[in-house]
């Protein structure tokens, strides 16, 4: 099986509404207007809705009724809007899931918690954007898997109590590679940047790419902290039983475990505020 085969094959069947991809391309242009991307908008009602749902939340803590996705662009700014165009339509863009596979509000909450610690731990404040969506999609490759291959997908689950480290294993002797590496193919297609699709690639061998370190680790490293917040798959219930691998990424990141309890002490309150307004 090859994931960019699979990826363009179910890219028709999962895929972004395509107000939400026009928005995408046009901030990556960097010389669209808030008037621009105000008309893409609104032309998806439920996009609109959503959107000023999430703009009036207190995750963002703006004085005063956001009334209009003018004044919501005006106010959020372009990157910011990215992330939340993307997180209000991703979370329904999958269905058809098998129930006996996965609950679908436990994997976004674990998704949205990824996504909040991952903005939370980046020193790199311009970037916060992209780290929420890296964290929120990092783990999309695992719902294509369950809708194409559900008998398959059972056997990877079967290694769930030996944890993350198992699975992705038994998914590599099985399909011959990771969820991460079918979900970066997916984001490819969505034609999400590379500064996504490769950190979710390659979120499971951190030092894989220098280039990337940096960014990886932190998603590594806000997908363990998630783990011990709110499991998915993964039944890791305390720092004590976190991997190896994840104790290097956080000692590499300099996360002490007063830094990781602070970040985690913040990521739940943000994570019910976010899940709220976008499930």
């Amino acid at each position: 099986m090859d994931p960019g085969s699979i990826a363009t094959k179910v890219s028709t069947i999962f895929s972004l509404p395509e107000a939400v991809l026009r928005v995408n391309e046009l901030i990556d242009s960097g010389d669209a207007s808030n008037a621009e991307i105000e008309q893409v908008i609104s032309s998806d009602p439920a996009l609109t809705a959503k959107l000023l749902k999430f703009a009036n939340s207190s995750y963002f803590g703006f004085s005063g009724k956001v009334e209009t996705v003018l004044k919501a662009i005006a106010i959020i700014g372009h990157k910011e809007l990215r992330n939340l165009v993307i997180a209000t339509s991703v979370t329904s863009t999958f269905k058809g899931i098998p129930a006996e596979l996965v609950d679908m509000d436990t994997f976004w909450n674990h998704s949205i918690t990824c996504g909040v610690t991952a903005r939370l731990l980046t020193t790199n404040i311009s970037s916060r954007e992209r780290f929420f969506i890296t964290g929120l999609l990092h783990a999309v490759g695992r719902l294509v898997l369950f809708i194409q291959f559900p008998k398959e997908s059972a056997e990877v689950l079967s290694h769930r109590l030996e944890g993350e480290e198992a699975m992705i294993s038994a998914e590599r002797k099985i399909f011959g590679f990771s969820h991460a590496q079918l979900g970066a193919e997916l984001l490819k297609q969505w034609k999400l940047p590379s500064n996504i699709w490769k950190v979710v690639e390659n979120q499971s061998e951190p030092t894989k790419e220098k280039e990337y370190r940096y960014d990886t680790s932190t998603l590594s490293a806000a997908i363990g902290i998630a783990n011990v917040i709110q499991p998915c798959v993964n039944v890791t219930e305390s720092i004590e039983e976190i991997p190896n691998n994840t104790l290097e990424t956080w000692n590499f990141l300099g996360l002490s475990a007063e830094i990781i309890d602070s970040v985690m002490t913040v990521a739940k309150l943000q994570v019910i505020e976010v899940y709220n307004a976008i499930r």
